[in-house]
C-alpha cells in the first residue's frame, strides 16, 4: 500500500514538472522581434513633438464624410474635454483609392471634378453619388491649418494621371506634375497609402479605420 501511495505522488509531481519543462523549453525557442526598420521616405512621420498621435485610414470616396468628421472630433475634444493644444496632437488623414481627389484643390476640381464624380470608387455609389466638387476642402484646409498632415497614395495619383491624360488626349507627366502641384496645404505624397498606413503605426500612430 506504501509502495502504490509513493508511486502515485510521484508520478502526480511528474505530470506537474512536465509541463513547465516543456512551456520553458518552448519560451527558450522564440526568438527576439526586431525593431521596424525606418526608412528615409517616413522620416516626415517623425517629425512632430505631439504626445497623441493618430492615422486615419480612407479609401472609399461615400464614406469620407465620416472620416473627415472624425478627424474633427479628434481635434474638437482634445481641445474641449483634454485641454490640450493643437500642437500636442499629431494627426495624418490618409487618401488613397477613392478618396485621392479630395487632396486636390478647386483649380483641379473645377477641371476634373465631372471625371472624379464618375470614376472614383465607393461603396455604394447609386445610392450616394460622388460630388463633382471637392465639398471638403473647406474642412479639411481647416484642420491643415490645426495641424493636419494629409498623406496621398502616390499610386492612386500616377493612376489618376494616366486616365485623365488619356480621357483628355493629353501627356500623363503633365497631367500628374499637374495634380501635384495643386494640393489643399501640406500634402505628403507617400508611395503607396496602404503602405503609408503601416508605416505610420510602427511609428507609434494609433489606427483608426473608416475606409
Amino acid at each position: 500500500m506504501l509502495r502504490r501511495l509513493f508511486l502515485s505522488r510521484l508520478a502526480a509531481s511528474t505530470a506537474l514538472v512536465g509541463p513547465a519543462r516543456q512551456v520553458s523549453a518552448a519560451s527558450q525557442s522564440i526568438l527576439p522581434q526586431p525593431a521596424p526598420l525606418r526608412h528615409p521616405q517616413d522620416a516626415w512621420l517623425d517629425q512632430t513633438s505631439a504626445r497623441h498621435k493618430v492615422v486615419f485610414d480612407t479609401w472609399f470616396s461615400d464614406r469620407f464624410n465620416e472620416s473627415a468628421a472624425f478627424a474633427a472630433n479628434f481635434f474638437r475634444i482634445n481641445k474641449t474635454e483634454y485641454g490640450l493644444a493643437d500642437a500636442d496632437l499629431a494627426v495624418v488623414l490618409v487618401l488613397r483609392h477613392g478618396t485621392g481627389p479630395y487632396a486636390f484643390n478647386e483649380a483641379i476640381w473645377a477641371k476634373y471634378g465631372e471625371y472624379f464624380a464618375a470614376h472614383q470608387s465607393g461603396a455604394d455609389v447609386k445610392a450616394h453619388p460622388n460630388p463633382a466638387t471637392n465639398i471638403y476642402a473647406a474642412r479639411l484646409t481647416a484642420m491643415v491649418k490645426q495641424g493636419l498632415q494629409l498623406a496621398v497614395c502616390n499610386l492612386t495619383t500616377h493612376g489618376l494621371a494616366q486616365a485623365l491624360a488619356k480621357d483628355r488626349g493629353t501627356d500623363a507627366d503633365a497631367v500628374y506634375k499637374e495634380l501635384t502641384s495643386n494640393t489643399l496645404g501640406n500634402a505628403h505624397f507617400v508611395p503607396a497609402g496602404v503602405v503609408a498606413v503601416t508605416r505610420a503605426q510602427e511609428h507609434g500612430y494609433a489606427l483608426v479605420s473608416v475606409g
